[in-house]
Order: structure tokens, then C-alpha cells, then sequence
């Protein structure tokens, strides 16, 4: 979680009567300058104030809330907001996995245009792969790809649902990704189809839509200017495919591979390899190019990867790497969805340490969880407790196991600390140092676990040379991690 510390939100008694979900991230800017044009003034918006919450300038009873942009339409489908501006590609992403959830397309934007398309490191035919192998494909997208290698009749096919750059599974983890162009693009891959296309739409709930008097808002939302509706998903003509048994693509490297994160895990991780005398060229503070060469004498015969800390558990568990530098919350999230995975810890790095627990309101009068939940159903005996989190599982698996009752699980992709108390109960989120929940005026209530970053792999040990060199590697950087009082 990010510690710089975020202005602090002033909650309001009013409620307002229509609450619009808006996305921050590449859309927020020009969102913002459409707004500005059509004479809707949202005070911070444009410049990313560090606020979540925003009122509209001059128009009473109208709230903004700021979201990462796939939230949105959850957000909206669920009812917790009655208007929005999401990209249609996330919108399409929920209603391809829920399609009867009550969620209304209003009208296109001219901002958001966004390709996803099906990549390949290089150019091939799409026939001859789903002949030939179990066709892998990574994305964010995994409702969508499910549903266009379904209708494309692709015979055997593998989604692999990743946290962030699909790009960096090819070639070696993966035959195709499923991401927007211009991703694709910069990282080299060549487009072979289009899946998706379309900008951004206005989107509402349902239910709302009938039942409340959203006129005010809706007229003041329909003053942005309409772009071309785009085509959506696009339906895929049959592939012409030959009979005939499809395996999983191996590895073919016979050398150790191992993953190292990016982001801010990356500098954690280059502290532990300098201190275990291990250096990766093109991997430092400052770097992290997709393929490190291992510069360390007699651990030249390494294949170094940079990717994603979240998504190394999946790939480890599918004997993709022998070696993944994460974080043990994103171990033990992967573990909760998949409870019987071959991904274990081999050893701890011990550092990057910090609590991933349950956060409420600094205004909720409890010091338990279980004294939060009474005061909740004080009045509503069967209130179902709301809780957000990126660790979807776990945080599923902390419902059942602190026995919550009636409890919904709201999956999100970031500004976490936003969403509680209007739009979540229950936060379950990690802290270092508590500086931003302080400023959020949160806490942590519950304790799950003490988080770290450390060395995982499967289960089953590889024969020979390439186990022992595995054994090397992990004794290195185990007796190089500082004591806990050192983190």
C-alpha cells in the first residue's frame, strides 16, 4: 500500500441524492476537460487531488467518487452508484461473466477509445496454434478471451488471469495475450486480431434509473460530448482447426529460471540479491528490463524475468519458473483460491515488512471485529457486512473464518483506503506504517497476517544439477535476509 499520505477526506451528514462513480488513472484528464467544457465544474478533479470525493460546483445533491476505472462497473451494477464513466472494455469484461447484472449503457463518449487485441511475439496463424497446442493466453480481459476462444472454437485453450502486463508472459510462458494495442505494440508483439474496440460510455444502474429521479444529473452528464459507439466485443468466425491431440507447450529452457518483481517491490528485491552477492544486469533500483542477465559468477546459468509480484505464485504453481521473488500476502492470497497448489515459501527475504489486516473507520466504537459487526447490525440484524479488497480470497476467506454472516466481497483494483466507510465496511488491506490509513482516518482493527517479501517455488524439487542450483540460490539469499529488528 502506498504510504504518502493522502488529504484527508471530511464526510459529510448529507448523503447526496445522486452519486456518479468517475475514473482516475489515463482518463481522468481528458474526462476532466470534457466536463469543464460542458460547464460541469468538479473542483480537483482534473489535477488528481489526493481525495477520493468530490461535489459538483453549483449543482446540489450530486456527489463524485473517484475509482480506479474497472471499478466502476461493479460500482454501478451493484447499486452503490447510480451514474458512471467507465471504458467499455471493463464494462463488457463484468456483463461477458454477468450479463443479466443491472447495468444500463447510456451513451458513448468521444475520450477512452481502447483496442484489446490478441498478441503474438511474432506473426502467425491463429489456425495452425489452436491445431497445434493448448493455446495459453494472459490478460486482465479473462471473461472477454474465455468468450472469444469459445465462439472462435478454439479446441483447447488456458486463460491465465494476470494482475498486469500480459506482455511480459510471451514467448516463453504464453502463445498469446489479450491486451489493449497500444500495449502490444510497445512491447514488440504483433496484433493478430481485434477483440474489443470502443471509447468510454456513460453507464447507469437499473434499478435506479426506474425507481429515482436522476433528470438533474443525467441532464448535466449528457451535456458531454457523444463519440462513435464502436463495436464492442467482436464476434469471431470460426477457426478452420485439424483434429488431432493438443499438449500444453513445456519450457524448453533446460536452464533455472526465476522471476523478480517490479514496482515497489523491485527496490526490496535488489537490496536482497546485493546483499546475497547476486547481481542481474539490467535489474537495479532504477531498471528492470524484461530479461536480466545474471552477472554473478557461478550463477551465470540463471534466466532472470521481471514480471508482476502478484502473478508469480500461478506462474510458479504451472512449473513455468523454479524461483519467484513475491510478497508472502500475494502467496497466501493465491493460495486461498487455490488451496491445493504445489507454490510454497522456501524462504523468507525479510523485507518490506507490513501488516495486511482488517481496516474500518476511525468512527466505528469498536476494538474487535466482533464488536464492529455488532455495532453494524445494531439496527439490521441482517445487514450484510461489505468488504473490499484487491485479495479477493482472502478476503472471502476472513469473512467465513471471523463468521461475518451475510457478507459481500467487493472486488477493486486500487485507491483502496477510499472506499471505507461509504462504500465498504471492511477494508482488508496492508500497512507499513499506518500514515495513510491515519489520514484516511482509518485503522487496522485485525491483524490477518505479517507480511514479507520471500522466496517461493514448487513444491516438488528439481532432479540434479537444477535442484541443487536452486538449493544455491535460495541458501544465499536466506543467509543474507536481516533479522527482524534489521527490516
Amino acid at each position: 500500500m502506498n504510504e504518502a499520505p493522502n488529504e484527508p477526506y471530511e464526510a459529510s451528514n448529507e448523503v447526496p441524492s445522486v452519486r456518479v462513480a468517475l475514473p482516475r488513472g489515463d482518463l481522468r484528464v481528458p474526462l476532466a476537460e470534457r466536463l469543464q467544457q460542458a460547464n460541469l465544474d468538479v473542483p480537483g478533479y482534473r489535477e488528481g487531488a489526493r481525495t477520493y470525493r468530490f461535489e459538483v460546483e453549483d449543482v446540489e445533491g450530486v456527489g463524485v467518487r473517484v475509482f480506479s476505472d474497472r471499478d466502476i462497473p461493479i460500482q454501478v451494477a451493484v447499486g452503490q452508484y447510480e451514474l458512471g464513466i467507465a471504458s467499455r472494455s471493463g464494462v463488457d469484461e463484468l456483463l461477458a461473466r454477468h450479463p443479466r447484472e443491472s447495468l444500463v449503457l447510456i451513451r458513448p463518449l468521444d475520450v477512452g477509445a481502447n483496442r484489446l487485441v490478441l498478441a503474438a511475439a511474432s506473426r502467425v496463424s491463429l489456425e495452425e496454434l489452436a491445431s497445434t497446442c493448448t493455446v495459453r493466453v494472459t490478460t486482465e480481459f479473462p471473461n472477454l478471451a474465455e468468450r472469444w476462444l469459445n465462439r472462435a472454437r478454439v479446441p483447447a485453450y488456458r486463460v491465465i488471469d494476470v494482475w498486469g502486463q500480459p506482455q511480459a508472459w510471451l514467448p516463453e510462458d504464453a502463445e498469446l495475450a489479450l491486451l489493449p494495442e497500444a500495449d502490444a505494440l510497445a512491447e514488440g508483439l504483433v496484433p493478430l486480431v481485434t477483440v474489443h474496440d470502443g471509447p468510454a460510455w456513460l453507464i447507469g444502474n437499473r434499478d435506479a434509473l426506474a425507481r429515482s429521479d436522476l433528470g438533474a444529473a443525467l441532464r448535466l452528464l449528457l451535456r458531454l460530448p457523444a463519440g462513435e459507439a464502436g463495436a464492442g466485443f467482436i464476434e469471431p468466425a470460426p477457426l478452420e482447426v485439424r483434429p488431432g491431440p493438443r499438449p500444453v507447450p513445456r519450457r524448453s529452457s533446460p536452464r533455472l529460471r526465476i522471476a523478480v518483481p517490479d514496482g515497489h517491490a523491485q527496490r526490496h528485491t535488489v537490496a536482497a540479491l546485493a546483499a546475497a552477492g547476486i547481481a542481474f544486469e539490467g535489474y537495479t533500483e532504477q531498471e528492470a528490463a524484461r530479461r536480466p542477465r545474471s552477472v554473478t559468477p557461478g550463477l551465470e546459468d540463471l534466466e532472470v524475468k521481471v514480471m508482476r509480484p502478484q502473478d508469480m505464485p500461478r506462474a510458479v504453481a504451472l512449473g513455468l519458473f523454479d524461483l519467484g521473488l513475491t510478497g508472502r500476502d500475494w502467496l497466501m492470497a493465491h493460495r486461498a483460491s487455490f488451496p491445493t497448489s504445489p507454490a510454497v515459501e522456501l524462504g523468507d527475504l525479510g523485507r518490506s515488512r507490513y501488516d495486511l489486516g482488517a481496516v474500518v473507520s476511525e468512527d466505528v466504537p469498536a476494538e474487535t471485529i466482533e464488536d464492529a459487526v455488532a455495532h453494524w447490525r445494531r439496527n439490521d440484524a441482517r445487514k450484510a457486512i461489505r468488504v473490499a479488497s484487491e485479495y479477493v480470497a482472502l478476503a472471502d476467506r476472513y469473512a467465513r473464518d471471523r463468521h461475518l454472516g451475510r457478507y459481500t466481497v467487493i472486488p477493486i483494483n486500487g485507491a483502496s483506503e477510499g472506499f471505507v466507510p461509504e462504500d465498504a465496511d471492511i477494508l482488508i488491506e496492508g500497512s507499513e506504517t499506518g500514515t495513510t490509513l491515519r489520514a484516511n482516518r482509518l485503522r487496522m482493527i485485525d491483524v490477518i497476517m505479517v507480511s514479507t517479501n520471500c522466496i517461493i517455488g514448487h513444491r516438488e524439487r528439481p532432479a540434479g544439477a537444477l535442484g541443487e542450483l536452486r538449493d544455491e540460490v535460495v541458501r544465499r539469499l536466506v543467509a543474507a535476509a536481516p533479522g527482524p529488528e534489521g527490516v
